[in-house]
């Protein structure tokens, strides 16, 4: 089995559910740079506006945990014909949405699609693909959701300077039709399909924890801390945390299987993959509003700025799953991490003042480092579990990506709305400020991945 050869039947179920999944990530930081105009469209503010990318990632997180039931209890092509249909149904209501409240729905509804596809592309990685290919492949599938973030600001920002944000969905069509036929063509079942009980308390736990975390820190731009709107939010937020450990613990077949988080070095692997995707969304939200807001270049300059990155992390991310499978992982994740690091410290240094070439040379540094790094993050984590756990550990990996992404967007608009509130500058210094602060967060998060990876990444691996 090791030496064989990837199938084209397989090779086209990855390409049918990484497109679909391609579609909802590059089309959730697409939007991203949309938010001036949006802004101005429907009359929203900074923290309003980003609910485009929230709700989105906020309905995949709920989705993602399960994953595990879903791929044990439903066969592939079934889940992939459901995900496949909500992600156009999605994408049509954004074409049309008539005022923003439409927009957010259809963000909405194609996060449930993705939410089903995501670790369902995975899946079939781990289950079809030769053992020596395995890295290779992740590195592959990781491109959409490493590399789709960073390349969703330029296609966005292209396709907006010259048609309008609408076209940005309209685009999605074809594509997610060439993914429904080739996933339906070559999707075959090969484990066993048994229907387990559903358990709906774990349901309403996972809705629960991260309804709660999102909009307590959504609220902070508008709330004090201790008002229902912050607080009351992040308290229910815990007790869904607490209730889905518990059910986890009571049941024999959970939904999603805690207890491989026991696992010391997958929970560092899990630990340094969440932070590293909180701060890739939160660049993919500061850079483009700077571009825009502080340096005054329009929509299609903010987005070539990102594009030479997005080449960049794109290039990598397969190489460095060759490497993986050739030299093993410490080399490859420890490199990456340490490029995140730099760049991050490059962005706080120079943050009041970032011309865009700074940006475009800083950015690419930081995506060779993503590139590098993310895919093998996820690869190696899940090499320290035995098969039949991987599925579980698929599921709280492509959670955890969602939930960070939320976090990161959440949370690096906040620190911009901050700063922005404050009329004593005008409106682009005091966005250069909150960007900077933005910054620093980052960096902090960037030098405590590199901590755990050097600690949890072994020789050996």
């Amino acid at each position: 089995m090791s030496y064989e050869k990837i199938s084209t039947k397989v090779l086209s179920a990855i390409f049918a559910t990484g497109v679909l999944s391609f579609c909802g990530v590059a089309g959730e930081t697409a939007m991203n740079i949309t938010f001036p105009i949006l802004m101005k469209e429907f009359s929203v503010t900074t923290s309003t506006v980003q609910w485009v990318t929230t709700i989105y990632l906020l309905v995949v997180a709920c989705v993602v945990p399960l994953s595990a039931y879903l791929k044990r209890s439903f066969k592939m092509k079934s889940i992939f014909l459901v995900a496949n249909l909500l992600s156009v149904l999605g994408v049509l209501i954004d074409f049309i949405a008539p005022n923003f409240g439409f927009v957010v729905l259809g963000r909405l509804v194609q996060g449930m699609g993705v939410g089903f596809a995501l670790p369902l592309m995975f899946n079939i990685i781990l289950e079809r693909v030769p053992s020596r290919k395995i890295g290779l492949m992740m590195g592959v599938g990781t491109l959409i959701t490493a590399v789709a973030p960073a390349i969703g600001p330029t296609v966005g920002g292209l396709l907006t300077a010259h048609f309008g944000w609408r076209s940005i969905f309209l685009v999605q069509f074809p594509i997610l039709l060439a993914s429904l036929i080739a996933g339906l063509r070559s999707i075959e079942q090969k484990s066993e399909v048994k229907r387990e009980s559903f358990d709906i308390l774990s349901l309403f736990a996972i809705i629960f924890l991260f309804l709660g975390l999102i909009l307590g820190l959504h609220g902070m731009a508008d709330h004090a801390f201790l008002s229902f709107s912050v607080l009351g939010w992040l308290v229910l937020g815990i007790l869904g945390l607490i209730l889905l450990v518990w059910r986890s613990m009571k049941l024999e077949n959970p939904i999603i299987n805690l207890a491989i988080l026991k696992n010391p070095r997958l929970t560092g692997h899990i630990a340094a993959f969440f932070t590293l995707q909180l701060g890739s969304l939160g660049m993919s939200f500061i850079l483009p509003n700077y571009v825009q807001l502080v340096n005054h270049s329009n929509t299609t300059l903010a987005a070539l700025m990102i594009l030479p990155g997005a080449i960049i992390g794109a290039g990598f991310a397969p190489f460095s799953g060759i490497i993986l499978d050739k030299m093993g992982a410490r080399k490859p994740i420890l490199i990456g991490a340490s490029l995140i690091v730099l760049a991050q410290l490059l962005f706080t240094l120079f943050g009041l003042s970032l011309s865009n070439t700074l940006i475009l040379v800083f950015y690419m540094i930081f995506m060779t480092g993503l590139g590098v790094a993310f895919g093998n993050i996820m690869t190696n984590g899940q090499k320290q579990l035995p098969l039949d756990q991987r599925a579980d550990a698929n599921a709280i990996f492509n959670t955890l990506q969602q939930f960070a992404g939320a976090v990161g967007t959440t949370l690096a608009s906040l620190i911009v709305a901050l700063s922005q509130t404050n009329h004593k500058i005008d409106f682009a210094q005091a966005t250069a400020q909150g960007s900077q602060n933005g910054f620093r967060v980052l960096l902090v998060l960037a030098v405590f991945q590199l901590i755990v990876l050097v600690s949890v990444v072994k020789k050996n691996d």
